[in-house]
């Protein structure tokens, strides 16, 4: 049976020794995404589409009848809201692998993350270190499902003598 981690009750990543395939960890605190901090975001990483910078776009050109949140911004709010329980101890985050974005954000909506270790493996190259590969998914307060993608992030094993 899985075990089922509250980012309330631990704090700041586990070693790699500690992460078994199928835990689940629920971040804490979720994020309400706000106009102006999208907006932000759009314009700090130059994309600043009328999709979601726009107003009066959103409203009378797009399906939604308003302004998506950047996918770029959900993913980088999923991967932050992840870092106390999965990579707060990393050594190096590998890579991201199969991001996909299922449904759209908006402004006001708030974004929860959720991740299940998928495997673990020692380091062929670098003892005492190995990969945690984990899928991260994003979901609305309603619970729709916004975002999901796998990573891979180095982190050290337990010292040797450490409880």
């Amino acid at each position: 049976m899985p075990r089922v981690h509250d980012a309330r009750q631990e704090h700041f990543g586990l070693y790699l020794d500690e992460y078994e395939a199928g835990d689940v960890f629920r971040h804490w605190p979720g994020h309400t995404v706000t106009e102006a901090e999208d907006h932000l975001f759009c314009l700090l990483t130059h994309s600043a589409s009328s999709i979601h910078t726009d107003r009066h776009y959103g409203e009378h050109e797009t399906a939604f009848g308003r302004n998506v949140v950047v996918g770029t911004y959900v993913y980088s709010l999923l991967a932050g809201m992840s870092v106390r329980d999965i990579s707060g101890r990393a050594i190096a985050n590998l890579g991201v692998h199969e991001l996909k974005h299922l449904a759209p954000l908006f402004h006001g909506d708030t974004l929860y993350g959720v991740t299940e270790v998928l495997s673990t493996r020692p380091s062929k190259s670098r003892p005492g270190q190995g990969v945690l590969t984990v899928r991260t998914d994003g979901f609305k307060q309603d619970e729709t499902k916004v975002c999901t993608f796998t990573r891979s992030v180095l982190l050290p094993m337990r010292p040797a003598g450490e409880a």
